[in-house]
């Protein structure tokens, strides 16, 4: 697994976790220590949840600051690997 589809799992895995904790506080009666640790739990999950859209935020807006440009109907910002190489079609 890349580090990608990890992040991308990791991310699955804590949303999945958080709302089974929301669904828990909902459809149960609650203990009050269990309740504590869920609480504690869900609050951490939603804290990773955040930076990692934080991050995936971050990569759009370079995106498309990256093409900016090019969507307003300019020139294609020149490509990283072979730049001023032939292109075999």
């Amino acid at each position: 697994m890349t580090a990608k589809e990890a992040k991308k799992a990791n991310f699955a895995e804590a949303f999945k976790e958080l709302e089974g904790i929301v669904q828990w506080f909902e459809a149960s009666e609650v203990d009050l220590e269990e309740g504590l640790k869920k609480f504690e739990r869900g609050l951490e999950l939603a804290r990773k949840c955040r930076s990692r859209l934080a991050e995936v935020e971050n990569k759009v807006a370079e995106i498309k600051e990256k093409f900016s440009d090019y969507a307003d109907g300019g020139e294609a910002p020149p490509e990283d690997e072979d730049e001023g190489q032939p292109r075999l079609i």
